[in-house]
């Protein structure tokens, strides 16, 4: 378990479990992003330390291809949308996808399906809480 704080290279910090619980998860399970992972791998109980991660081990790089359009048309004539407004739209699959609108266009919104961290250079100040050992099971 872990309290962290993460925060742009520039700073400006995005989350942070100051305040809650700590982080509870398994290394190198992929319930992490795989700096994070890395980066905690070795740590003790009490250590701290602050983890620098580039977009590959992060959230990836932004891509142009995850922008499209959605047309004006499907969207309720009640409803108005801003350009960074949040919105969770369903896949083929009837799967959430979150969207950020990018830009309002005549005839079509722009959404933009990038993580809001990709192409981001991230850092994490780490403090370990707690290490549970994995849990053993054991056949008969």
């Amino acid at each position: 378990m872990v309290h962290y704080t993460g925060k742009l290279a520039s700073g400006e910090q995005f989350d942070s479990s100051a305040g809650r619980e700590p982080l509870a998860f398994e290394v190198g399970a992929g319930m992490m992003i795989p700096g994070f992972d890395k980066g905690v791998e070795g740590m003790a109980v009490g250590d701290k330390k602050t983890i620098s991660v580039a977009p590959p081990e992060g959230y990836g790089e932004w891509e142009s291809q995850n922008v499209f359009s959605f047309p004006k048309a499907n969207v309720p004539t009640d409803m108005v949308l801003e350009p960074g407004q949040q919105l969770t739209l369903r896949n083929d699959e009837d799967q959430p996808l979150q969207v950020v609108v990018a830009e309002v266009k005549d005839d079509v919104i722009m959404l933009d399906a990038n993580h809001f961290l990709a192409g981001k250079d991230l850092v994490f100040d780490v403090e370990i809480m707690e290490i549970k050992p994995k849990s053993l099971i054991i056949m008969p």
